[in-house]
């Protein structure tokens, strides 16, 4: 038997005992049968991993030095290069499309448009991004959202509250289409105002829909149940990546590894310097959508460089080496964190993030979870500090300014703590607790942004035209799966 031969059977080996202690019907610690109602009923069941949820690809976690890779000509001093671990987790393949968001557009419409018409304003992109005192861009204004011709392109004009609301509304409609395919609910088209699936709704059981069959219950005095978390079934919510996961899977230092050593540093999302492909047969052509010069979105009439004089298909373009597109021009794109300038020398060098603020659902007198709003959604409310008195590791819910913001980490502090803060916006600074950063370069810059490391910033309720976004998802389990 060959060297090859020995490992394959020991993996085979190794996975029949991984499966068989996972999906044991009998209690390592008590002895008692699983999913048996004559001993009460605890229900334990079968589960491979994670389902990769609809336009996911999954981005294997890792180390990488986060920050700046090259000169600062901008004088930012925003980058400061700083080892850190990401965990891995899922990643949209593009940038979500003016399709997609059509498709969310017209479902809040049909949902809440005639009790709750504000709902579907809120939601609407601002078309009038695209206005340039200087410049003839109306068409854009009347077309780029709408127009059959700009389906697959980025959807732009979207602010990051907009964004977030979208991957609440995704999360809904995804995890909702699970328990249809699964048999548990009856397709309802005629969904209204607060009878609209809500994932935290129907796990507090106030969400019934049209129930096709229940799952059925162990426990010995019920029939059937609905879903629950440990059934495994539900996928995590969809929300912003964060700053650090952004970086990382735009590097896609995947395809650059031997072992563990990375075997050349990456300025853009492929290798070399340069913008241009030196592969035969695409020898020449752009790697991404961006602007070459000052005058020159496109290139000459014949031999466009990139291809686009704004925006171009979310598809287009080869892609990283983690399967994901436009992580270098086209669109800028928001991501979770807020903003501060040393957030690489602050924030934990694990799973990176400035801009927790700890909730928990609201409750009734008697503890029972609060009913939930007009919309049909679950109430959330700011952990209190009284909450949090014999806690370790916080005392406060918000902790945006933990370290770099809040009155200890001020210029002020061994001063009246009613002084000017370290951040005065409007005034001395343009950073608040409200000012998110975006990632990455568009066809409105020049190649220096499309390097992953780059960081800017903009309040939370301000859209452009350049700035787009993607959804992530929290990888369960394994880091690689089985």
């Amino acid at each position: 038997m060959t060297h090859i031969q020995k490992a394959n059977v020991v993996g085979i080996a190794a996975m029949v005992l991984l499966l068989n202690s996972c999906y044991k019907e009998t209690s390592s610690v008590t002895g008692w049968d699983y999913n048996n109602e004559k001993n009460g009923g605890f229900e334990v069941v079968p589960y491979s991993e994670q389902e990769t949820g609809p336009g996911l690809v999954l981005v294997e976690g890792g180390t990488f030095t986060m920050g700046r890779v090259q000169d600062d000509p901008m004088f930012d001093n925003n980058e400061t290069p700083r080892r850190v671990t990401v965990s891995s987790f899922y990643m949209d393949e593009t940038e979500v499309s003016n399709i997609n968001y059509l498709e969310y557009l017209y479902w809040t419409s049909r949902v809440f448009g005639t009790d709750y018409p504000e709902v579907f304003k809120k939601a609407l992109p601002d078309t009038l991004v695209w206005r340039k005192k200087l410049s003839y861009n109306e068409p854009y204004v009347e077309l780029y959202l709408r127009h059959p011709a700009y389906h697959q392109y980025p959807v732009v004009g979207v602010n990051w509250l907009q964004a977030n609301d979208f991957c609440v509304w995704r999360t809904d409609r995804v995890n909702e289409g699970i328990l249809i395919r699964e048999g548990i609910l009856k397709m309802n088209p005629n969904q209204i105002n607060e009878d609209n699936f809500n994932l935290d709704a129907y796990l507090a059981g106030q969400y019934e829909g049209l129930v096709k069959n229940n799952l059925q219950d162990y426990d010995p005095n019920k029939d059937t149940r609905k879903v629950k978390v440990e059934d495994g079934i539900f996928l995590p919510r969809y929300r912003l990546p964060t700053e650090a996961e952004w970086e990382y899977s735009a590097y896609g230092l995947i395809g650059n590894s031997v072992s563990e050593r990375v075997v050349e540093r990456r300025v853009y999302p492929w290798n070399g310097s340069q913008v241009r492909n030196s592969e035969s047969g695409f020898t020449g052509e752009m790697f991404a959508n961006f602007k070459r010069d000052k005058g020159d979105n496109m290139g000459v009439a014949g031999s466009l460089n990139d291809n686009a004089d704004i925006t171009s298909p979310v598809l287009s373009y080869w892609p990283n080496d983690f399967g994901l597109y436009n992580m270098a021009g086209n669109v800028s794109e928001w991501v979770m964190d807020v903003y501060r300038p040393l957030n690489s020398e602050d924030n934990e060098d694990f799973r990176s993030f400035r801009g927790n603020v700890y909730q928990t659902q609201e409750r009734d007198e008697e503890g029972a979870i609060a009913e939930k709003d007009s919309l049909g959604r679950i109430k959330y409310r700011n952990v209190k500090p009284e909450e949090n008195v014999n806690r370790r590791n916080y005392k406060s819910a918000d902790n945006i300014s933990f370290l770099d913001g809040d009155h200890e980490s001020g210029v002020y502090y061994k001063e009246d703590e009613n002084n000017t803060p370290m951040y005065d916006y409007g005034k001395k600074s343009l950073i608040n607790d409200k000012v998110k950063v975006y990632k990455g370069g568009s066809w409105k810059d020049r190649a220096y942004y499309m390097n992953p490391g780059s960081r800017r910033f903009l309040e939370e309720d301000q859209s452009t035209d350049f700035i787009g976004f993607r959804c992530a998802m929290a990888r369960v389990g394994s880091p690689v799966g089985f």
